[in-house]
């Protein structure tokens, strides 16, 4: 694999990533229209990685409160009338606890879905129709959001729904981003809330993802070190760079300006499969 490549995927890693056009689709588009290598397994953690952090640098602050609240949960819990209080009372603790449940049905689906992800993988045309229903998901975002629930009067039950559309996106085709923003918003989640709380949760389905990816056994070293670290730094780069990008797009109701480019790659895809 040349250097020009290893930094191409990390850029397109950190575009994808994040703006709801769905990195996994995109990587089968290139195998298979381009001729892409599919990245190594350690170069593809690392360009996980790349995105990983620049998750963490945008929301650092956030998530520092949270890890120092984990450490505080047992003194909160006796000065608390109950964890129900607690909850209620303490946004970093009801934030964590969002950020749990949504990773449970992510985790679950993950698992089952895991065998089916894998042969999609070579199918352009089921990758092109998923596409087709990204781009459709993030149109009717249109007008949704309005009902501008804040984070208090976000439910466990709201978490669970849109940690099942997280689970859903390990489908190639089926951005992440896209559809638990989306989803977040037809639940009346107001935009900021919706667009902070889909890349919190994306930090446990990323790094879940990367443990469950990881096989030693088939790491070899015929990519140098300096490669892997180019692409890294460019995933991190662009990742970070799309990701302002886009909370700045959701804030601003505009999701649905991505939906004729999936639609194009997602109609593209298909046509392309049947000549």
């Amino acid at each position: 694999m040349e250097t020009a490549q290893v930094i191409l995927l990390g850029i397109i890693q950190g575009l994808t990533e994040f703006l709801p056009v769905s990195s996994s689709g995109h990587l089968v588009l290139l195998q298979n229209l381009f001729g892409f290598s599919e990245p190594e397994l350690l170069l593809d953690i690392s360009l996980h990685i790349g995105t990983l952090f620049a998750v963490c640098i945008v929301f650092f602050k956030e998530i520092r409160s949270i890890l120092l609240t984990v450490l505080r949960i047992p003194g909160l819990i006796r000065s608390s009338e109950g964890i129900s209080s607690l909850i209620a009372e303490n946004e970093q603790v009801k934030i964590l606890v969002l950020i749990i449940a949504g990773s449970i049905p992510t985790a679950i689906l993950g698992l089952f879905f895991r065998k089916i992800a894998d042969q999609i993988f070579g199918n352009v045309c089921i990758v092109g129709i998923m596409l087709l229903l990204t781009g459709t998901l993030l149109w009717f975002t249109r007008q949704a959001g309005l009902r501008n629930r804040n984070l208090k009067q976000v439910a466990i039950k709201d978490a669970l729904i849109i940690g099942l559309a997280q689970g859903i996106a390990i489908l190639p085709g089926i951005s992440r981003s896209g559809s638990t923003i989306s989803t977040a918003l037809f639940l009346g989640v107001n935009r900021e809330v919706a667009g902070r709380y889909s890349f919190l949760l994306s930090i446990p389905a990323i790094l879940g993802a990367l443990i469950m990816g990881i096989d030693f056994s088939s790491v070899n070293e015929s990519i140098s070190a300096e490669m892997i670290l180019m692409g890294t730094v460019a995933a991190g780069i662009v990742g970070y760079l799309a990701l302002r990008v886009l909370l700045q797009v959701v804030k601003r109701g505009q999701m649905h300006c991505f939906a004729p480019y999936c639609w194009l790659i997602g109609v593209a895809a298909v046509v392309w499969n049947k000549l």
